[in-house]
């Protein structure tokens, strides 16, 4: 696979990545924003303290590692489809129950 379609997938992810640098040097956080139709492409991302951006270009990339948990998964349709079933259901056992929901003032 490439740097650019590992770039970015690395994009798309919405969870920490690890870069790892020619130098040997890495760099864990979220990557944010990359450019790759530039002279000199380049990710930008904020570290896991929320230091930075920290721009980084192509050139000093080796790797890119997924390191953290996507805080998305799970967040699909279905499971916001399963969720609202979840809270009508509730709302229907309230009904049933007698009480009177409040009214909206």
């Amino acid at each position: 696979m490439s740097l650019e379609a590992v770039v970015d997938k690395a994009f798309d992810y919405r969870g920490n990545v690890t870069v790892v640098k020619t130098d040997g040097s890495e760099t864990v956080g979220y990557l944010f924003n990359r450019n790759r139709d530039v002279p000199v492409p380049f990710v930008q991302m904020f570290d896991v303290n929320g230091a930075g951006p920290y721009t980084i270009s192509y050139l000093e990339i080796r790797t890119i590692r997924f390191t953290g948990r996507d805080t998305a998964a799970g967040q699909s349709y279905a499971a916001w489809l399963r969720a609202k079933e979840a809270a009508k259901g509730a709302l229907h056992a309230e009904k049933d129950s007698g009480r009177t929901p409040p009214r909206d003032a």
